[in-house]
């Protein structure tokens, strides 16, 4: 079996992104138990808006990182039917992680509200439109949805290459020693 793997700091990356994407989760999650207009559900929302727009900067910063070095190989090598779901599915991902926070961000800017990030507050991207606005959010509804499944299939993809085929794919990306 191959030991080859991700760069270390793409291993970060995929890491430190799932991890803000499960705290964009939980703070949608969770508002809901606050009282609107409230501290702590102002709070929430403030933390989902700027930990999504930090995905798309981390996303941004892997993609340019992927583009930089080849991928290592999966050993034993993969069908090629594999190798297009693998690929299917990454693509996906990052649809979904580019693209949703862009349309948060289009979003609050359709609705005329501030887009917080880390106590600053970044520009609109486009003038208020109450009914562009509707449709947005519709979007980014579905898209959360969605992105519940994305994550589940890829973690089940991890899961099956590790348990079941027994090949290096989630070791490549596992951080820890060399």
């Amino acid at each position: 079996m191959s030991t080859a793997r991700y760069p270390r700091s793409l291993i970060a990356l995929h890491w430190l992104t799932l991890l803000l994407i499960a705290v964009v989760y939980a703070c949608m999650e969770f508002r809901g138990e606050f009282p609107r207009g409230s501290a702590p559900r102002e709070l929430m929302k403030a933390t989902h808006f700027a930990a999504g727009l930090t995905v798309l900067l981390f996303v941004l910063a892997r993609i340019v990182l992927r583009l930089r070095g080849p991928i290592p190989p999966v050993t034993p090598a993969l069908s090629r039917v594999q190798q297009l779901a693998a690929g299917a599915g990454h693509l996906a991902l990052y649809v979904f992680m580019l693209g949703m926070p862009l349309i948060g961000w289009l979003l609050l800017s359709a609705e005329g509200a501030a887009i917080p990030f880390w106590g600053l507050s970044l520009p609109a991207l486009i003038g208020p439109d109450p009914d562009f606005a509707h449709t947005l959010e519709d979007l980014h509804e579905i898209g959360a949805t969605a992105g519940y499944v994305l994550i589940g299939l890829h973690a089940a993809a991890g899961l099956y290459h590790h348990y079941l085929r027994r090949d290096d794919t989630l070791r490549r990306m596992l951080p820890g020693a060399r």
